[in-house]
């Protein structure tokens, strides 16, 4: 008789599988768990620059260049243009003030001059001229006047005298009338030529003040003339050194045209521009420092110019210690322009991670100096040396400055 045999649950086969998948599911469990997920990347650490957490003094500083220029500068403009003539001196020798540098000619202006003398000359000949004749018939008419009053004279006596006489009948009435007739009538002619007189008085002195008034403003233009000839004399107007003097015997010149600069080598300072980025923040007063001949100098701003030119704006500065010795015009200083009055920060140089990160992280290195992990980090202020950690880490701690471009997404360096 068969009977029946029971199927075993439990084989070596099945007990097989599930250990196997068992010991899968506890192997990726603790991958996800426990294991190290860190992208690593090995990297030779003689071609990584590594840097110090510090801390210390952050001076916010921008680095500009700034040229060295006189004190004072006067620039020489052809006041009258003309033909250049003569040339007393070459440029970059010393003048004093009132040396002349060259000489022009302009007939052109010869003539003019020559012209208003000439003028001046007739026009003072005609005022001693009418002077003349004006006096003289003032004379002829005061002479008229004195015989005038002579008869006039004669005439009232013999006037008076017939007029007792005709009250005594002694003369005729014909007599007495034709004696009255003549004293009446030179009566009104001295009347009429005492105005004549005071008349041509008159006359002659407004005359001879408007010929006057004329011969000063006459005198005035050939001084203007004057002038304008002494203007082709080009004379130094400060003591100092002549420079870039732009000018060859026959060569001509238009008026206003520049021909050189006087440079006042008693005193020098510093023009600069800065990235308008900073035109909020420079102000006069603001300092900062060169180096020159291995010593630190200091230089204030004393002028800031609020136009913008190519996304610059210039300032104009001094030496505050006074001008070193042996600095020449036109030289470049690199100068250290600082923005405030400093303070105590951590720091760490500036690198090319920067560019990658944008200081939000940075790779800190392990104590041991193997390996360098990603931290994140905040970064504030900047200057051309370091930047001012605001947080994330600490003084001691050594960081990895050099480019990140070439490292990915990678979260590690082994540092080999």
């Amino acid at each position: 008789m068969d009977r029946v045999i029971e199927k075993k649950k439990y084989t070596p086969k099945k007990i097989a599988l599930v250990a196997g998948g068992a010991l899968l599911l506890v192997l990726v469990i603790y991958n996800l768990l426990f294991a190290d997920h860190t992208s690593k990347l090995n990297v030779d650490s003689e071609r990584v620059t590594i840097g110090d957490v510090q801390e210390g003094m952050f001076q916010e500083f921008i680095a500009v260049d700034g040229s060295v220029e006189p004190l004072n500068t006067f620039f020489l403009d052809i006041t009258e243009g003309g033909r250049v003539d003569k040339i007393y001196t070459d440029d970059g020798r010393m003048v004093q003030k009132g040396d002349t540098i060259l000489k022009l000619s302009n007939t052109t202006l010869q003539i003019d001059f020559m012209t208003r003398e000439t003028q001046l000359y007739d026009l003072m000949n005609e005022r001693q001229n009418s002077e003349i004749t004006m006096k003289q018939d003032l004379i002829r008419k005061e002479n008229e006047l004195a015989e005038i009053d002579y008869n006039l004279a004669l005439a009232k006596r013999k006037y008076e005298r017939n007029k007792m006489l005709i009250s005594e009948k002694v003369i005729p009435q014909e007599e007495y009338e034709a004696s009255k007739d003549e004293y009446n009538y030179l009566s009104k002619r001295k009347t009429l030529a005492d105005r004549s007189v005071k008349q041509d008085a008159k006359l002659m002195d407004d005359r001879l003040k408007q010929l006057d008034e004329s011969i000063r403003r006459m005198r005035a233009n050939i001084n203007m003339a004057r002038n304008t000839l002494d203007n082709l004399y080009v004379v130094a107007p400060i003591t100092g050194q002549l420079s870039t003097l732009q000018a060859e015997v026959g060569e001509s010149k238009s008026p206003g045209e520049n021909i050189g600069q006087i440079d006042d080598v008693n005193g020098y300072k510093v023009k600069s521009r800065i990235d308008q980025h900073y035109i909020s923040r420079v102000y006069p007063g603001l300092t900062g420092t060169f180096n020159f001949n291995g010593q630190n100098h200091k230089v204030k701003i004393t002028k800031v110019f609020p136009e913008v030119q190519n996304n610059t704006f210039q300032v104009d500065l001094e030496f505050a210690e006074g001008t070193p010795e042996g600095i020449r015009r036109g030289q470049t200083l690199q100068l250290k322009l600082n923005l405030n009055d400093g303070g105590k920060a951590v720091l760490i140089p500036r690198g090319g991670f920067y560019q990658s990160t944008g200081g939000n992280w940075i790779f800190v290195v392990n104590e041991s100096g193997d390996y360098a992990e990603k931290r994140n980090i905040k970064l504030g202020r900047q200057n051309p040396n370091y930047y001012e950690v605001l947080n994330g880490l600490k003084p001691g701690e050594k960081v990895v400055l050099s480019s990140y471009d070439s490292y990915g997404d990678i979260d590690r360096l082994e540092l080999k």
